[in-house]
């Protein structure tokens, strides 16, 4: 006589099997898909808008904000040769400017955000033995500056300019003569007298907070200048209510903070 108690077991088993995995699935039906924010963010931010993304996130669960960090030229290409892109910062109105004349950005959805000014940065041991800004013009050190279609490049530029004012043509030219590099970006000039391969190099304040091993000598404010920062959600944003709420927070008190912390300036 054939016994079903082997048949009756088995069938328990997969009749459990199915159903644990009828509870999984159904939990993950449940789930909502996480959204994805697409932050492109000048050079200069990567320290403090990687901070403001980890606390955005955490006050927005199911957020991913996802950065592109590189030289503010170099996000406003991207941006208008159509790169999925929600919030675009630049480290200077040039470049935003050129963004909202190419379509990319509404130009009643800009806002500044923070400032930065400029210093010199050296190696901690400071092989030229430079003191201050006129020290840039001496024989045989080596400068490096970012490109001049970058915003730092073009603020250290102009800011060499405002020296020659005081020390004269002949020191423009001298210092102009010691640049042996332009990068394209600013962190490119850090990376640079980081590795020994410059003597000094002209960054903002804020990137001598994210190298606590170099020298920073701010650059007077009779030759420095203030960079203003704006940001904006584009035009082209699949996300433009999660991306301007990123704006808000960024511009919010806690936003600021962050900023601060890595040596940004107050928007005026």
């Amino acid at each position: 006589m054939r016994s079903w108690k082997g048949v009756e077991m088995k069938s328990i088993r997969w009749l459990c099997m199915g159903l644990i995995l009828l509870m999984l699935s159904g939990c993950g039906a449940g789930r909502p898909e996480p959204e994805t924010l697409q932050v492109s963010a000048a050079a200069s931010l990567t320290e403090a808008f990687t901070d403001i993304g980890i606390h955005f996130e955490e006050v927005n669960p199911g957020v991913d904000v996802v950065f592109n960090f590189a030289s503010s030229s170099t996000l406003r290409t991207q941006l208008l040769e159509g790169a999925p892109v929600d919030v675009f910062a630049s480290a200077n109105w040039e470049q935003m400017d050129l963004a909202v004349e190419g379509g990319g950005v509404a130009p009643d959805a800009v806002i500044i955000f923070a400032t930065n000014r400029l210093a010199i940065v050296l190696p901690a041991d400071n092989p030229a033995r430079i003191a201050s800004e006129e020290d840039l013009a001496q024989p045989g050190l080596r400068l490096v500056l970012a490109a001049p279609e970058v915003p730092a490049g073009a603020y250290a530029l102009q800011s060499i300019t405002l020296m020659g004012d005081r020390y004269g043509s002949a020191f423009v030219d001298a210092v102009n003569a010691n640049i042996v590099s332009l990068e394209d970006s600013v962190r490119q000039v850090l990376t640079k007298v980081q590795l020994g391969e410059a003597d000094a190099g002209i960054v903002y304040i804020s990137d001598g907070f994210a190298a606590p091993d170099l020298i920073l000598i701010p650059i007077p404010d009779v030759f420095n200048l203030v960079a203003e920062y704006p940001i904006a959600v584009t035009q082209g944003s699949v996300q433009a209510v999660l991306a301007q709420a990123f704006v808000d927070f960024v511009a919010s008190p806690e936003g600021r903070a962050h900023l601060a912390r890595w040596g940004f300036g107050a928007a005026p």
